[in-house]
């Protein structure tokens, strides 16, 4: 490869360098106010997010400030902004707890490898250019999983706010030593948290995509440096130390590696359905063009600069993107932004978090989790689509009883097992004259076409390959058999099917052979060049007739009702 060919990949795997040649000045000042206002966002959600993860504060610093120092070179996406999110947070909390067994240190290590795991993982995908593979995460299961998600961090906040004693293991036996203590909730943790969750709900609806949370944590803060909330027993944020680490190699062993793998794959999953979805939403309203692979590159990069920053797992945060293409960022500058300004106060204000309030921490987490409840799309999903409701409700309470890493892996199962479904049991239209026309379509949702008498015309609205060609086949019998009149003609139309495979056309000559046996002449029409080599090669031009591009449906229907005319 030449040395020009090689400069021209290596751009092409960094979209900065294109944008960047062809920046506009007057889109500075958008970035820059976007970044500010990110900023100012990422800042408490990454505190909350990593006591989420078990975590200290700092690590979401981390994660955010070097995930987001490389993730903006690399993304298709100019407003996605690369955070922790607080699915991925509980997934590293309740996953991680166990294996560390209780030592922080060990726990912060594997936190980091974990990143350092997806990382590998996102860049394979990458170099396996396996963007489409996100979309086979279907957005009931999304929706579930969600619901799923927020019910379960609820459950690790809620003690917080009230300033009782919080539980462990899964959503319900953290509820049930929720309620068990109740009776002890302290009264100055409750007001403070109550508050502050009343000003950043008021703010959500009378200054919309505005930083109220950062006005929130300031005010906690301000209230817990002149009032001594710790002598009413609120608990406080603590130390949180000052600077940046120097990036290294997390120290875990070489077996703790496998036992990370489950995790950092459904930590992918997460993050590479959530990147997509958001990129997917900004391309569309904006215009721009989203390239799925080159978020993979993306989250590569985020995920190996926080883990080698003494974080964890990162990926696109819808929250987080919204208030940035809000705030009107025109390119992910904003982002390198944003990253900035957290290096500021991860080197000099630190300090100033020690006296944040639990309680206030906890607030801004679930009003930050509300926003994964789609009521609205769960009422949708029960009125029109029960089968879909079903999917969401199983991925759900997939999340409840088996726990958020347990709960990604069923969510990915359904939605492989609804797509296997699908496509093993495809549609098979059987077809009537649309009245007053030569074409055909769907007798079942069309009750005024006009059935041909002698014939059975159908069609197969997918490809006809080894996993579905059998249910094809029953179908069609099943049909015949259940038709009064006698039948003299069946005829399949395969413009509606793209491919067929051998197992497709050996049943085409199976289903021929059966026809044959009971008097009934078959024929196929309107296949693709594709399937017509197919076909040919399978020898059904001999069996059945010949499959040319010329023949209609309506002119094989019409030449064979002249030549039944034609005989006595």
């Amino acid at each position: 490869m030449s040395a020009s060919a090689q400069t021209g990949r290596w751009r092409g795997m960094i979209p900065a360098v294109h944008w960047l040649r062809g920046y506009d000045p007057q889109w500075l000042r958008a970035d820059l106010a976007a970044g500010v206002m990110l900023a100012a966002y990422l800042l408490p959600s990454a505190l909350g997010d990593a006591s989420l993860a078990g975590l200290p504060p700092e690590a979401g610093l981390y994660a955010c400030l070097f995930g987001g120092l490389v993730f903006w070179l690399f993304c298709s996406s100019r407003q996605t902004s690369i955070t922790v999110t607080s699915a991925i947070s509980l997934l590293i909390g309740s996953s991680l707890g166990g294996m560390a067994g209780g030592d922080p240190a060990r726990f912060s290590a594997m936190a980091a490898c974990t990143a350092l795991l997806v990382a590998a993982i996102a860049f394979a995908a990458w170099l396996a250019r396996a963007g489409s593979a996100v979309s086979f995460i279907s957005e009931s299961v999304m929706t579930g999983f969600k619901t799923g998600v927020a019910l379960h961090l609820a459950s690790t906040q809620l003690p917080k706010l009230f300033g009782v004693t919080g539980g462990h293991g899964d959503f319900w036996e953290r509820m049930g030593v929720f309620f068990r203590h109740v009776g002890e909730t302290n009264g100055a943790s409750l007001a403070l948290g109550a508050a502050a969750l009343a000003v950043l709900i008021l703010g959500k609806k009378l200054l919309p995509e505005k930083p109220v949370a950062l006005f929130v944590v300031i005010g906690g803060i301000t209230a817990a440096t002149l009032v001594d909330f710790g002598a009413h027993g609120v608990k406080l944020l603590g130390e949180v130390p000052r600077g940046i680490p120097i990036p290294s190699v997390p120290a875990v062993a070489w077996s703790d590696v496998g036992d990370l793998l489950p995790l950092a794959l459904a930590c992918f999953l997460l993050g590479a359905v959530e990147t997509a979805a958001i990129g997917r939403m900004f391309a569309a309203k904006h215009g721009h063009r989203l390239d799925p692979n080159q978020e993979f590159l993306a989250l590569a990069g985020a995920n190996l600069a926080a883990g080698l920053g003494h974080g964890y797992p990162v990926s696109g945060g819808m929250s987080q993107s919204l208030v940035n293409e809000s705030g009107g960022a025109r390119t992910p500058l904003s982002g390198l932004i944003a990253s900035g300004i957290i290096l500021l106060v991860a080197l000099f204000f630190t300090g100033l978090l020690r006296n944040l309030p639990q309680p206030v921490l906890a607030a801004v987490v679930l009003m930050a989790v509300s926003s994964l409840v789609k009521v609205k799309v769960l009422v949708r999903l029960w009125q029109a689509h029960r089968g879909e409701f079903l999917v969401a409700a199983t991925a759900l309470l997939g999340v409840l009883w088996a726990g958020l890493l347990k709960g990604v892996l069923v969510g990915a199962v359904i939605s492989l097992v609804l797509l296997i479904r699908r496509a093993s049991a495809p549609h098979v239209a059987f077809l009537g004259r649309i009245p007053g026309a030569r074409r055909y379509s769907d007798l079942s949702r069309h009750a005024d076409n006009e059935p041909t008498p002698g014939v059975l015309a159908f069609r197969v609205e997918s490809g006809v390959v080894y996993f579905n060609a059998e249910h094809v086949f029953d179908t069609v019998l099943a049909r015949l058999d259940a038709t009064r009149e006698p039948i003299r003609l069946v005829i399949c139309d395969l413009s509606t099917s793209p491919t067929v495979d051998m197992a497709g056309a050996e049943m085409f000559r199976a289903l021929h052979e059966e026809l044959a046996k009971r008097g009934i002449a078959f024929r196929l029409v309107e296949a693709r060049a594709s399937v017509r080599d197919m076909l040919r090669s399978e020898g059904m031009d001999e069996a059945a007739g010949r499959i040319d591009r010329f023949t209609m449906l309506a002119d094989a229907i019409d030449d064979f009702q002249n030549e039944t005319a034609r005989k006595p």
